[in-house]
């Protein structure tokens, strides 16, 4: 016989439309023009795929602490992997290449976030460098470091949101136009 009550126990799964309402903030963020115009990110697929990961990473580290936080987590990076495969296959990726491609980026989503919570620790200089390395193809320093005062204040934005307003997905990124050096 099954135990009456596990339903009690089991991890709070949340919504698939809070799941597609954060991810889509995420994907919108990181189509950001700025980024392209005035940061120096590329505007390739690459350049846009390490943007999304920046902004993703950013997100997964501010839930990480929230109750339930691991659930919320691991449903954004499900949503990330069925967003890459359906653009593969949009791309003309054909099947048997798809897996092979999702491989690797899986391995770059872990090898982002390692990186990028290593050089926190390392302070501003370091988190430029794993920023101007991965996104910015290892030049530009100066808007590497642009990168991270826009990616500090998006941390103390999301800092100050509450656990029911992240899973409310009712949070919002800050603007990056006030990172952006003035002539």
């Amino acid at each position: 016989m099954l135990w009456p009550f596990n339903h009690f126990w089991k991890p709070r799964m949340p919504p698939r439309g809070t799941i597609e309402a954060i991810y889509g903030m995420i994907v919108t963020q990181a189509r950001e023009p700025l980024f392209y115009r005035d940061l120096g990110a590329p505007d390739t697929v690459n350049g846009r795929f390490d943007l999304l990961l920046l902004h993703l990473w950013l997100v997964l580290r501010r839930i990480r602490g929230i109750e339930g936080g691991a659930e919320l987590g691991q449903a954004l990076f499900d949503c990330f992997c069925e967003d890459m495969d359906a653009n593969l296959r949009e791309m003309g990726v054909g099947d048997l290449a798809v897996p092979k491609r999702m491989q690797a980026f899986g391995e770059a989503f872990y090898g982002r976030m390692a990186a990028y919570d290593m050089a926190l620790t390392g302070g501003e200089a370091a988190l430029a460098q794993a920023l101007c390395k991965n996104i910015l193809n290892g030049d530009k320093i100066e808007q590497a470091q642009q990168l991270v005062s826009y990616a500090t204040a998006a941390m103390a934005a999301l800092a100050k949101f509450d656990d029911a307003t992240l899973w409310g997905a009712s949070f919002r990124f800050p603007s990056p136009f006030s990172q952006v050096a003035q002539p």
